[in-house]
């Protein structure tokens, strides 16, 4: 047998579900190792191949959708329109409702496992994985991992309701390092702030809130019409921020520079706002 690896193949960025944290952004690097036979070319599968079909798998299926852990004891799931949409609600012990969720089937993963975790996903992608490999790969082993990243980070979700691709639904998400510099200096105390008050959170564009929390429900219903269809969401406001504008992250990182400048308007700031890995926006405020 022989052995044939692709490291960093692709990065799965998406949401998940997590009955006290509730909607999780993450970010996971996927490295992927073949096991099999030499074929009549002398290779276990030509790397061209790799990036194609398999990078190609991964970014249809999991990637920006949210993943939800279908056995989470609390969580019903229902497909409707003859399997087109589905539907879920979480309640917690107590039977209050503490999450609901209605789209287009295609933007939801489901894992037959009660919390989402690179040990508990990888098994599924793997499974899916083996059945598109040629007979002479024996096995597909996947490496799913996190970014290192040394200094603060911070998990956000959020949707793009005027993006044409799959970032317009409305539950993905990413685990983003951030970095700013006061007057050409990092500031790692601000760092941490923004990464403490950004933790799991989900990022509404104000024009989105269809019902805002009262003091019946603590949870915001967040929605609109995409081009996929239509996206729902019932969150609780302490697990939301709102922003007047769209949440892409150039957006993003002007919101942070024009927070940090009213704050502190005789500094001079930069930020560099991460999307997910390897990439993101920056903006600066002051003179």
């Amino acid at each position: 047998m022989s052995r044939l690896f692709v490291d960093n193949l692709t990065v799965l960025d998406f949401s998940y579900f997590h009955h006290t944290r509730g909607v999780v952004g993450e970010s996971w690097i996927v490295d992927v190792e073949l096991v099999g036979d030499l074929n009549d070319e002398g290779m276990v599968f030509d790397f061209g191949h790799v990036k194609k079909l398999l990078k190609a798998a991964l970014d249809s299926g999991m990637d920006h959708t949210l993943v939800l852990p279908a056995k989470l004891p609390g969580l019903t799931l229902q497909e409707t329109d003859n399997g087109e949409r589905i539907v879920a609600q979480y309640h917690n012990p107590r039977g209050t409702v503490r999450f609901q969720y209605e789209s287009p089937r295609e933007a939801v993963y489901l894992v037959e496992t009660d919390d989402i975790s690179i040990d508990s996903v990888r098994p599924t992608l793997e499974a899916h994985l083996n059945t598109l490999v040629p007979d002479n790969v024996s096995q597909v082993v996947l490496r799913l991992r996190s970014e290192l990243i040394e200094g603060p980070f911070y998990h956000y979700s959020h949707g793009l309701k005027k993006h044409q691709g799959d970032c317009q639904r409305i539950c993905h998400g990413h685990r983003s390092r951030i970095e700013i510099h006061r007057n050409d200096q990092r500031d790692t105390e601000i760092e941490r702030d923004w990464a403490e008050r950004f933790q799991d959170i989900y990022l509404i564009t104000e024009e989105d809130i269809v019902a805002a929390a009262s003091s019946e429900s603590d949870l915001v219903h967040i929605g609109y019409d995409a081009e996929q269809g239509r996206f729902d969401v019932w969150l609780p406001q302490a697990q939301t921020e709102t922003l007047k504008t769209d949440t892409t992250v150039e957006l993003i990182a002007a919101h942070l520079a024009n927070s940090l400048i009213t704050e502190y308007p005789r500094d001079r700031w930069r930020v560099r706002a991460f999307e997910g890995v390897m990439k993101g926006a920056i903006a600066e405020s002051g003179s």
